[in-house]
């Protein structure tokens, strides 16, 4: 009887581990897709500054707690995507160089619309790493509209270049089928041209030979 209260007493707490680990995991879903997705350091939940070592040790840490694989949150495979997103755009050298630059820019923007230096206490306290945070969102929104409108512009412009270049093989095409054609009849061409001729020799030796019978003296 001991023996079965203390299977139950473990079994039980089996459960309520594997409830706990769930949980976690749960939250730690709910966080990443909840994180600004512009914000890779955001959704690894990772502070600018950070090492390659620590983004790599971070998200294999993350990775392998909300695999798919390992949870029963629907949830799990967009969560488990846009981490590994997120790690490799702060792997890839310029993504990381440019959303630096922009959290950069989102701090220089808050401290002169306050009229803060680098001294000010503000920029100590949470209300300031919130505000950061939102204008850090502001900034990205920003750059990455004006990247689409370029990436349009871009494709507009190649676009009429493809135009450009179809135009010119076309008439390309055009001018090889003339030449073909007019190759092709050439000799065509010639036999009606002796034709021609053969016949206008003959009408013209005709016609002389009447001329001089019409101009014979009359005896």
């Amino acid at each position: 009887m001991a023996d079965a209260d203390a299977d139950d007493g473990r079994d039980a707490l089996d459960i309520l581990e594997s409830e706990n680990k769930e949980a976690v995991k749960d939250d730690e879903i709910e966080r990443i897709l909840s994180a600004f997705r512009l914000d890779a350091y955001a959704v690894l939940g990772l502070q600018p500054g950070v090492t390659e070592s620590d983004i790599k040790v971070t998200y294999r840490k993350k990775s392998l707690l909300i695999h798919p694989d390992k949870t029963r949150n629907p949830r799990a495979p967009d969560a488990f995507d846009r981490l590994k997103k997120a790690q490799n755009e702060l792997m890839d050298e310029k993504h990381r160089e440019r959303l630096d630059e922009a959290i950069a820019d989102a701090r220089m923007l808050l401290m002169r619309e306050n009229k803060w230096n680098v001294d000010s206490p503000e920029l100590k306290t949470d209300d300031f790493k919130r505000k950061w945070a939102d204008k850090t969102k502001y900034v990205l929104i920003d750059n990455e509209q004006r990247r689409q409108r370029q990436l349009r512009a871009q494709m507009q412009e190649e676009g009429r270049e493809q135009r450009r270049e179809d135009e010119e093989l076309e008439a390309r095409k055009r001018k090889r089928q003339h030449d073909q054609d007019w190759e092709a009849t050439r000799d065509q061409r010639i036999n009606s041209w002796r034709s021609f001729q053969k016949g206008k020799s003959s009408g013209e030796s005709s016609g002389g030979a009447k001329k001089k019978k019409k101009l014979k003296p009359i005896g």
